[in-house]
């Protein structure tokens, strides 16, 4: 068996072994297993069943690890991911009033279109042409949106008639539990304490049962049944044509943070060749992809690659058993639904403002020397949390670079996938909405 093991994965070529592999997998883990609480959470609100969430969530992130690692042999670790989950909920099934059958549609469409760009090999051309300044704008805006969604749920912020939003009321259980979460999450992480923010989640949902402001559910029992999210999706409802933009924007941000990831988390490895390049790039995105489609299917949002499997890489991870690992660890967490059930809204707030953070670091990158570049950078990340969407954040960002560019006189800066984007996003605007 070890001899099989090493054959596939080539651990000796890639200087590894299988003690190394698994210790690096439970450390990948450990540092992105808040998701299991935070998924259901966040997905429940759009009147999907927190059980059966749970169950989609670890086998989506399963399977997208198995594909992963035993495919593509990176020790990349897919979930469910952050800010695409958010918008699932508070932007298509809340904001613009579809079923989550229809959003769960339209993740199964945008995974088979970034499925046919991988395949097709367009996925580079795509890339290429999206300006980064937009790239570094999107990112800051999930962030900021995962940041208010965070402080809306807590009740650290509420809706005021006067000033649309103003500060709630801090005294209360939610908001202290949220912002001590989110002090301790944000100590750890500085302190690199390994699984930071699911130490700050469990933490507080322990104090919050403690204090008596949560009930304990039980540790361990079988699976939730998956059935009230199972095949639920809804193709048809997927296909409205105001629904592009939502197809849209699952693509766009799963490609680009997929892109980001994979090659960040494989250049902190060393493994991308001596051109830059990351070998089998193809067969790691259709592991993404696959696994979109298949979580849509169990009943969940875009699956996507994380950028905290770099603590796994950190630890020695250099091959795909480093996701195996993490894989079956999922399907481990699949009896500790009564301990998700326990966790509170307000124990998640408090992860959620610590991604927010890691995210809005994106601006940093900005060029705020230049204007031109500047300003739509800011259009993007602010009109996401203002706006409660994602797809608008793009759209914004798209048509404001555009136009900024052209009316500059940088036509040098432009390229026609901009051009074509930006001009779909404002016909959507003026005769769509």
């Amino acid at each position: 068996m070890k001899s099989l093991i090493d054959k596939h994965f080539k651990l000796a070529e890639h200087g590894t072994s299988i003690k190394t592999e698994v210790i690096a997998g439970i450390t990948t883990f450990l540092t992105m297993a808040y998701i299991i609480f935070v998924n259901p959470s966040i997905l429940s609100e759009a009147g999907m069943d927190y059980g059966a969430v749970f169950v989609a969530t670890c086998l989506a992130a399963a399977l997208g690890c198995l594909v992963m690692g035993l495919w593509a042999n990176y020790p990349i670790a897919q979930a469910p991911g952050m800010g695409l989950n958010a918008f699932f909920t508070y932007g298509v099934v809340l904001g613009m009033g579809y079923t989550w059958e229809a959003a769960l549609g339209a993740v199964f469409f945008s995974g088979f279109i970034f499925l046919l760009l991988s395949i097709f090999r367009v996925r580079e051309w795509i890339i290429n042409s999206i300006p980064l300044s937009l790239r570094l704008g999107i990112a800051a805006g999930i962030g900021l949106f995962l940041a208010m969604i965070a402080m809306k749920n807590a009740g650290i912020v509420v809706a005021n008639p006067a000033t649309y939003v103003s500060v709630g009321d801090l005294s209360e259980p939610s908001a202290l539990y949220a912002l001590l979460g989110f002090f301790v999450i944000t100590a750890l992480a500085y302190m690199r304490v390994t699984g930071a923010v699911m130490i700050g989640i469990l933490g507080i949902t322990v104090l919050s049962m403690l204090l008596g402001h949560n009930e304990y559910g039980g540790l361990m029992s079988m699976p939730p049944s998956i059935l009230p999210t199972f095949m639920a999706l809804d193709l048809a409802g997927a296909l409205d044509i105001a629904m592009l933009s939502v197809i849209f924007a699952f693509l766009f941000v799963d490609l680009f943070d997929t892109s980001g990831t994979l090659i960040g988390v494989a250049h902190k490895g060393g493994l991308l060749d001596k051109e830059g390049k990351l070998p089998r790039i193809g067969r790691a995105m259709m592991a993404d992809s696959t696994a979109s489609m298949a979580g849509s299917v169990l009943g969940t949002s875009t699956t996507t690659s994380y950028v905290e499997s770099t603590a796994g890489i950190v630890s020695g991870g250099r091959t795909g058993l480093t996701a195996v690992v993490v894989a079956v660890l999922f399907l481990i967490s699949l009896f500790f639904a009564p301990l998700a059930g326990s966790i509170p809204a307000y124990a998640t707030a408090g992860a959620l403002l610590y991604v927010a953070v890691l995210m809005a670091s994106s601006l940093a990158h900005a060029n705020w020397d230049d204007p031109t570049d500047a300003a739509p950078v800011l259009i993007a990340a602010l009109a996401m949390p203002l706006t409660f969407s994602i797809a608008e954040g793009i759209a914004l960002g798209f048509i404001s670079f555009v136009a900024i560019k052209a009316l500059s006189g940088r036509f040098r800066d432009l390229n026609p996938a901009v051009i074509v984007l930006a001009l779909l996003f404002a016909a959507k605007f003026l005769f769509l909405d």
